[in-house]
């Protein structure tokens, strides 16, 4: 028999005490690793639509991560120890499962950091689940693996995200249907704001109280009671939300004078000048060129003649089609060009970093967004001016981008995909400020109960062998041991988050305050039901699975960058074998050196 296999452990016996210290150190590691890797799950969208800053997400991501770990993350963490492989095995080789379990939270933390570091997102539950196979596989070989529980895993990494991005965007469908495109956003979005607070709090108290943890005193509680509870919360969420939380907001927006305080992204002010240049609408007298001043406040490049416009200015209207009017915001609303590397010797533009660019305006209902999610193309190098695409070349409306020395231009997307990809209204981007909030807090918490359980579960199997002297412990999940992979998520959430966050939350497509509740609730309610039924889904895989589902849905084909998804399936893939090589290596080092 190998030394390592020779020795059985009894409770509490000092002399195995230096592998559960090592194991805490290690899960700390891997619970950082995890915080800083999965950050934009929870709350990227909120900080990609500009509805939370990074500080704020840390701070909600710190408490519901935590409270979702203690609440609902014992039973991930008991699919992790008990599932994948039949404990009987090691009975009488305690101490070897011990190692084996430190050798998976070493694979698994080596992963994690390093695909951090590399800023790339991958699976924290992709990363512990191979760990866990490959030290198993250094021990017994393939006897003993459960593979139904193994092909059960690999399943829900394709159904979950073709689950959450279902329900993500059958909602998202609704709300544009019901309340975007309607004549009057303002007051459906009113209507609908007691149903989506009352359900969201009505999903959370049934996943905490139902089939709770025993050591709350949850775990026997009826299911009748537990669904009257639940619903009594949820209306009288849904009650307060009616009769204050509405028209307070309601009135808020309308004391708000100036709409485009209410816009979310860059301040974009418009300055017109007198030009001598000839129009076919009107004299040289009354033609007025626009000047764009985009966050940094300096003058952009002369892009669009306007003729006869005095009321344009932010609270003016312009005249429209048929004899009619139009605000003058809803000339900008939506974006058409943004250049980089501007450096023409007529411009004033600094060299682009990617954060300011030239527009042009266009009587299309098309204007001004920093959005920097549109597929990028090529400019030409000859200094000719370049007509819109869809407008005819020789016309004065055709807005027009000058730049002799620009090397990259975003392409023009069709007038139908932008206008499918529009911004919320203001008032209505809002409202759904509030509910994105909620919901990437209902997000967070549905993320701590799943992979703050799985950072920690190979820690929670060697603690019991340590502390119970058996493989096969009845015992229930340390609270405390759960409190521990929260903290440690929420310090690597706070030391190195911001590496990741950008992929999910800005890269993939542009998020509003709408999309992104869609996306963070559909996503979360996957999540939290498969933590319920103990099944260890990635929600890096759920957000995804969102974020792209709706980025198609909202504008189109087009709205997603295909090649940012490609590279997140891409380290989808390597993830389980990477994991389980680490692992194993780490196992065979520790059984060639253990005495």
């Amino acid at each position: 028999m190998d030394a390592i296999t020779a020795y059985t452990v009894e409770k509490y016996s000092p002399e195995f005490l230096w592998i559960v210290i090592v194991g805490f150190l290690v899960a700390f590691i891997l619970a950082f690793g995890i915080g800083a890797n999965d950050v934009a799950n929870s709350f990227g969208t909120s900080v990609g639509s500009k509805v939370l800053t990074i500080k704020q997400a840390c701070i909600l991501a710190t408490i519901f991560e935590i409270l979702g770990a203690v609440l609902i993350g014992y039973k991930v963490s008991d699919t992790v120890r008990k599932g994948i492989f039949d404990l009987s095995m090691y009975k009488g080789s305690e101490r070897e499962l011990m190692l084996g379990f430190l050798s998976s939270l070493f694979g698994s933390a080596v992963l994690l950091v390093g695909a951090t570091f590399f800023k790339m997102p991958v699976s924290g539950t992709h990363s512990v689940v191979g760990s866990t196979v490959g030290f198993s596989l250094v021990l017994k070989g393939f006897e003993g693996i459960n593979w139904n529980t193994i092909l059960t895993i690999v399943a829900s990494w394709f159904i979950s995200p073709a689950l959450s991005g279902t329900i993500s965007v059958i909602l998202f469908l609704v709300i544009r249907k019901f309340i975007l495109d309607t004549s009057d956003p303002l007051k459906h979005a009113l209507r609908s704001l007691p149903f989506f607070y009352g359900f969201t709090i009505f999903i959370n108290v049934f996943s905490i109280i139902h089939d709770g943890p025993e050591l709350l005193y949850m775990h026997n509680i009826e299911l009748w009671i537990v669904l009257t509870a639940s619903i009594a919360l949820g209306l009288i969420v849904a009650l307060a939300v009616q009769f204050f939380f509405a028209p307070y907001l309601k009135r808020k927006i309308l004391e708000a004078s100036n709409p485009i305080k209410l816009q979310q992204g860059s301040k974009v002010n418009f300055s017109c000048g007198d030009t001598d240049e000839s129009s076919r609408e009107s004299s040289p007298k009354k033609s007025r060129p626009v000047s764009i001043i985009v966050e940094n406040e300096k003058n952009n490049p002369m892009t669009k003649e306007l003729s006869d416009f005095p009321n344009a200015h932010s609270e003016g209207t312009l005249p429209w089609q048929n004899g009619k009017t139009k605000s003058f915001q809803d000339f900008f609303r939506n974006g058409l060009f943004r250049t980089k590397n501007v450096n023409s010797k007529n411009s004033k533009l600094p060299s682009s970093d990617g954060k300011s660019g030239a527009y042009t305006i266009g009587e299309t209902n098309l204007g001004v967004n920093t959005n920097p999610g549109v597929d990028s193309g090529s400019m030409p190098s000859s200094g000719q001016v370049t007509p819109a695409t869809g407008l005819s070349p020789n016309s004065s409306a055709v807005p027009l981008v000058r730049s002799k020395d620009s090397k990259h231009v975003h392409s023009v997307p069709s007038i139908e995909d932008v206008n499918k990809a529009r911004d919320d209204p203001p008032e209505v981007s809002r409202l759904f400020s509030f509910l994105q909030i909620l919901t990437a807090s209902f997000g967070s918490f549905a993320h701590g109960g799943n992979d703050v359980s799985n950072a920690i579960g190979p820690l929670i199997a060697l603690f019991l062998i340590y502390a119970n002297g058996e493989v096969d412990s009845k015992a229930e999940t340390p609270l405390y041991i759960l409190l521990y992979g929260g903290i440690g998520i929420s310090v690597g959430l706070w030391f190195w988050g911001r590496r990741v966050i950008e992929t999910i939350g800005e890269d993939l497509t542009k998020i509003t305050a709408s999309t992104g509740f869609t996306i963070e609730i559909g996503a979360a309610f996957t999540v939290l039901m498969a933590s319920k039924i103990g099944l260890p889904i990635s929600t890096t895989h759920c957000k995804v699975g969102s974020v792209v589902f709706v980025g198609w849905a909202s504008s189109s084909k087009n709205g997603v960058d295909w090649k940012v998804f490609r590279n997140i399936i891409s380290a989808w893939v390597v993830t389980v074998p990477l994991s389980a090589g680490l692992s194993a290596a780490f196992m065979a080092f520790l059984k060639a050196v253990a005495t």
